[in-house]
């Protein structure tokens, strides 16, 4: 009797035992599907920081086609020795162009956080962020004295607005804008590209009397 008691007890423990094991099996289960795998050599895009956009943006957003972009980074002469400044840099796609192609430290410019989340995500996946950034700013009051090269694609009103600026900066700066010119500051070259105009200028020693 006391044998077969011993044996029931002994069958019950290891009953018991499976089924606590049984158990926690299926946890650890149940929490590797609800936790994410864990990924080894994978890069994570940087992180962007964004803030409400200030006031209205000063033109609709309107990406430049890529043959034109093209053709105002060649007219400007763009290299790995420039600093170039999109002012209403949308998409990013000014600033990754010249990074890829000529090796060029871009700076975008654009008062738009989506834009901003765009261009970044962009340039991660050109592989370019060792050489560009992109910056949530009012256009006007950006300090624009580090760029040998600034590109725009504004409104008349607004080059003429950003014309007195311009001027300030160092001589030689090369400014070129898609579509719009810059009123009496007559541009160096003007360029046709698929139906659009392009205009190229360079900032001169001495600022004629008419355009101070």
């Amino acid at each position: 009797m006391f044998k077969k008691l011993l044996l029931l007890f002994i069958t019950g423990v290891s009953v018991t035992s499976l089924g606590i094991a049984g158990c926690t099996s299926q946890q650890q289960d149940l929490e590797a599907q609800v936790q994410p795998p864990v990924l080894t050599g994978q890069t994570e895009a940087p992180a962007t920081t964004t803030q409400p956009q200030e006031r209205p943006g000063d033109v609709p957003y309107v990406p430049t086609p890529q043959p034109v972009v093209d053709a105002m980074l060649q007219v400007a002469k763009v290299g790995k020795n420039d600093v170039l400044y999109d002012l209403g840099s949308g998409d990013g796609r000014i600033v990754v162009t010249a990074a890829q192609k000529y090796g060029t430290r871009g700076v975008g410019i654009d008062i738009n956080p989506e834009r901003i989340q765009e261009a970044n995500a962009n340039a991660q996946q050109a592989g370019v962020t060792d050489l560009v950034q992109f910056r949530q700013q009012d256009l006007f009051q950006t300090d624009l004295s580090e760029a040998t090269v600034i590109t725009l694609y504004l409104l008349p009103e607004v080059n003429q607005r950003l014309r007195p600026e311009l001027l300030k900066l160092k001589p030689g700066t090369r400014i070129v804008s898609h579509a719009f010119d810059m009123g009496d500051w007559k541009p160096q070259q003007t360029l046709q590209v698929d139906g659009k105009t392009v205009y190229y200028w360079v900032v001169p020693k001495e600022v004629p009397a008419n355009l101070r």
